[in-house]
C-alpha cells in the first residue's frame, strides 16, 4: 500500500531520515506500519533537531518538499496565491500515486489537501483533525472551510473525518476518535503517592503561546502563594511567551518556586506528571489535548478550560477541574481541592481509571480497522 500523508508540519532530515514534531510524527509511525510506502508532502526546515523531534521509522519514505507559507498577513497572502499551482500540483502528483490518503488537519496544507481530494473520489482517505471541531465555536475562516468540505458527503467521498468528541448533528462520515501516548504495560507501573501536607507541584506542558495562556498559569500559582500554599511549578516547552515568562518570574520574586524547563524528552515529561499534583492547561483552544490524558494516566490532576472535547475528558469536575480563567474563583477552588485529601485523592483516582483505557494498543487497533 502507499499510503501519501499531506501535512503541514515542519521536518527536518538529517542523516537519512526525517524529522518531526514528536507527538505527531509518533503517531504516525502507527499508522506506518501497515503501510509498503509512505509518501510524505509538506515543508523541510534548516532548523537543528531538539529533544521533540523524532523520525519516521519506516523503510521506504518519499519526502515531496513543499514552500511554508501563511495568509496571516497582506504580503504572505500574496505569496500564497503566486506559490498555489506549485503547491496543489505536488499534492495532485502525491494523492495520484496513494492507495490511501491521510490529510493532518487544521492548517494550510490540510487546506489544500481538503480541495484536491475532491478529483480523487475513489480513492480510500482518511483525515486526523486534531483541532475543535465543536461547530459553535469561533474559528478561523480557513479552519471553518476545512470542516465544511471534510464533513460534506457530496464533495468528500470515501473518507473517515477523525476528530474529538461527539458532536450533534454530525454527517455520516466523521467519527469521534482520540490519541494516546502509553501502551498497556505502562499500567503495571505505579502511581506515585502524592501528599498534600508539603509542597504541591504544579505543572504546564506545551508550547508557551498565548493561545494557551501560559501567564495565567504563572499569575495562578503566584496567588496561590500569597495566600499561603507552598508551591512549585515547571514550564516544559518553548515558544514566543518564553521572555515574558521569564520577565514575570523576575519580577514577582518566583525564581525559587518557578522553573522554565525548556523542552524534553518524553521519559523526562513522564517523570514531572508522576511527581506532580496538578497539571494546569487554560487554552484558548484544543482538540484533544494529549497532556491532559498523559496528566491522568500518572496520577496529576488537570485544571483546564471548558473547549472542545475537554469537559468530556475531565468527567465536567469529577476527574479534574474546569477554570474560569477569575484568578480569584480559580484560587478559591484550587483552595478548596488542597484543603481536601478526599477531594483531590477521588479527582485522582477518576483520572487514572478514565485515561488508562486510551491506550496506544486500543489505539492501534483502530488504525488497522481504519486501513
Amino acid at each position: 500500500m502507499n499510503f501519501t500523508i499531506i501535512t503541514h508540519v515542519e521536518h527536518i532530515y538529517n542523516d537519512g531520515k526525517y524529522y518531526g514534531y514528536a507527538p505527531y510524527v509518533r503517531e504516525m509511525n502507527i499508522w506506518l506500519k501497515y503501510v509498503d510506502k509512505v509518501i510524505v508532502v509538506g515543508p523541510i526546515s534548516n532548523r537543528k533537531i531538539t529533544a521533540i523531534d523524532i523520525p519516521y521509522e519506516h523503510s521506504n519514505v518519499e519526502f515531496v518538499e513543499v514552500p511554508s507559507f501563511s495568509i496571516n498577513s497582506l504580503s504572505n497572502g500574496l505569496r500564497t496565491f503566486f506559490l498555489l499551482p506549485l503547491l496543489i500540483w505536488k499534492v495532485f502528483g502525491a494523492m495520484k500515486r496513494a492507495d490511501h490518503v491521510h490529510l493532518r488537519c487544521p492548517g494550510n496544507m490540510g487546506l489544500i489537501g481538503a480541495i484536491v481530494q475532491i478529483f480523487f473520489p475513489k480513492k480510500r482517505k482518511t483525515a486526523k483533525y486534531a483541532g475543535n471541531w465543536d461547530p459553535t465555536s469561533a474559528q478561523p475562516f480557513t479552519y471553518r472551510l476545512q470542516k465544511k468540505i471534510l464533513s460534506n458527503t457530496f464533495w468528500t467521498k470515501n473518507m473517515n473525518v477523525l476528530v474529538y468528541g461527539k458532536w450533534e448533528g454530525a454527517s455520516k462520515n466523521v467519527k469521534s476518535f482520540f490519541t494516546a501516548t502509553y501502551r498497556e504495560e505502562d499500567k503495571k507501573k505505579e502511581i506515585v503517592n502524592k501528599s498534600l501536607s508539603s509542597v504541591i507541584d504544579f505543572l504546564f506542558v506545551g508550547t508557551l503561546s498565548e493561545g494557551k495562556r501560559p501567564l495565567y498559569v504563572l499569575h495562578l500559582v503566584s496567588k496561590l502563594k500569597e495566600v499561603g500554599c507552598q508551591v512549585r511549578l515547571r514550564f516544559y516547552g518553548e515558544g514566543a511567551m518564553k521572555e515574558n515568562l521569564q520577565e514575570e518570574i523576575e519580577k514577582r520574586n518566583l525564581q525559587d518556586s518557578v522553573t522554565l524547563m525548556g523542552n524534553r524528552t518524553k521519559e523526562e515529561v513522564e517523570q514531572a506528571y508522576k511527581e506532580s499534583h496538578f497539571l494546569v492547561l487554560p487554552s484558548k483552544s484544543e482538540g484533544w489535548p494529549k497532556v491532559v490524558a498523559e496528566a491522568m494516566f500518572w496520577g496529576c490532576v488537570p485544571l483546564v478550560t471548558s473547549v472542545s472535547c475537554v469537559p468530556y475528558m475531565v468527567g465536567n469536575g469529577s476527574r479534574g477541574m474546569l477554570l474560569t480563567l477569575s484568578e480569584k474563583e480559580d484560587v478559591k477552588r484550587i483552595m478548596e481541592i488542597i484543603d481536601s485529601e478526599t477531594v483531590f485523592k477521588s479527582m485522582m483516582d477518576n483520572g487514572v481509571d478514565w485515561s488508562r483505557k486510551y491506550t496506544l494498543d486500543y489505539f492501534e487497533d483502530e488504525i488497522k480497522q481504519l486501513l
